[in-house]
């Protein structure tokens, strides 16, 4: 047997681990989230562009169960189910065990995120209910925030900054996420069969009880969130909200001597597929649209595409801040006394990074062959790249701020009362 190296061999076991644990960090996934979109765009506006179409119209799957789609459908339908069960866990565990299990604790941002999702929609309604050729269709493209994205912004630029912020911006992304899928799952239905319906839920029920039996394996239940998918998908409601649900039927409390709960447990294995390939691969489909001077041209005078672009750079800060402002003076709640109203502006001006589910509810909004879907797409990308730019600015002035040593005040400038001086602005 030769002793020569092998150059690229399998990974050892602590390998494959570590190389996990990579994919499961917020940065890793929003890298490979921005290579897939990177990489339509390049291949879209390239003399290969033909390929492209080519290989995201290529049909396949059983037409007797209705699933007889595209390769870009399969992304959209399919891999992102993967990526709504991660959230349907995240959301189940948040719920039960972490920043939503208190609502006293968590109305500030929660109320922060229907700010931040009425906000951009009264944007994009205005801008199309008073131009011409407007379309009211995509009202809801520029609500959602990517929380890959927007936290792995505030993570690279705000590292010193606050951790109270990451939990705001983590929460608020979470109810965000929430109230996007009851959006799809209410507004997006096309032509309900309840028999099908019936049968995910039937199907999702009994997933629900033998996720709970000790030592049940993954050749049980992988084909049961399958088939509750598939009938979900004939339903006419969206097929990833049954990845959502599935997610939520998992134990999120440690029981007995298991050291982790259910969720997390799956959560910990699921992660690095949605991060390192759903994710990616549908951003891959979902993202290829052309960026000649025409069609941007194009996309600047279409009033959908402006409705969400400005939605999503303008609507997201002034709702999210409208509704924190509100809400601490009509009721009396405070933030963390570590946040200052600009640290808030520059998190609620990332959180306008829509991208994932963005991209989602446009192509649900508008048909492949509506003028507007390229150009919504377009606005997508623009909008988020936006933000991100101008999030992660205002992140790093928030790090120099907080960074900066500050002269010691005055004896006299400072109350008796503790309790008021820990609340001063410094």
């Amino acid at each position: 047997m030769s002793d020569r190296p092998t150059l690229y061999s399998r990974l050892t076991p602590g390998g494959e681990r570590n190389f996990a644990d990579d994919l499961r960090a917020e940065n890793t996934g929003a890298i490979l989230l921005l290579l897939g979109a990177v990489v339509a765009l390049v291949w879209v506006n390239s003399p290969l562009r033909d390929s492209y179409a080519a290989l995201s119209e290529i049909t396949f799957g059983p037409a007797a169960l209705h699933l007889d789609l595209t390769v870009a459908e399969w992304a959209t339908d399919g891999l992102l189910a993967i990526f709504f069960f991660v959230v349907g866990l995240e959301l189940k565990r948040e719920m039960v065990d972490g920043q939503l299990r208190r609502p006293s604790t968590a109305i500030v941002p929660i109320l922060a995120a229907v700010g931040g999702m009425a906000a951009p929609a009264a944007i994009y309604a205005l801008i199309n209910a008073t131009s011409a050729g407007g379309s009211m269709h995509g009202w809801a493209v520029p609500v959602a925030t990517d929380i890959a994205f927007a936290v792995a912004v505030l993570t690279v630029f705000g590292k010193r900054l606050p951790t109270a912020l990451r939990a705001f911006l983590l929460t608020l992304a979470v109810v965000d996420d929430l109230l996007g899928i009851v959006v799809i799952a209410i507004f997006y239905a096309d032509g309900l069969q309840f028999a099908w319906l019936a049968a995910s839920f039937a199907t999702i029920a009994l997933f629900a009880v033998l996720v709970r039996r000790r030592g049940m394996t993954a050749w049980v239940l992988v084909p049961l969130a399958v088939a509750a998918w598939g009938f979900m998908h004939a339903s006419g409601v969206h097929a990833t909200i049954a990845g959502v649900i599935i997610g939520f039927t998992v134990p999120a409390l440690a029981r007995g001597a298991e050291s982790i709960s259910i969720a997390e447990h799956l959560e910990h294995l699921w992660r690095p597929v949605s991060a390192g390939f759903a994710v990616p691969v549908f951003a891959l489909f979902a993202a290829g649209v052309s960026l000649s001077p025409d069609d941007l041209a194009s996309t600047a005078g279409d009033p959908a595409a402006l409705g969400v672009a400005f939605g999503l750079v303008l609507g997201k800060p002034i709702g999210i801040l409208i509704a924190t402002f509100l809400l601490v003076k009509l009721t009396g709640a405070s933030l963390d006394p570590s946040v200052r109203w600009p640290d808030l502006m520059a998190v609620s001006v990332v959180a306008g990074v829509g991208f994932t589910v963005s991209l989602l509810i446009g192509e649900l909004s508008f048909a492949p062959d509506s003028p507007h879907s390229a150009h919504v797409k377009a606005a997508v990308l623009i909008g988020s790249l936006t933000s991100a730019t101008l999030g992660a600015a205002l992140l790093t002035w928030r790090t120099r701020v907080h960074l900066t040593p500050r002269p010691h005040p005055h004896p006299t400038e400072f109350s008796e009362d503790p309790a008021r001086n820990s609340h001063r602005l410094p």
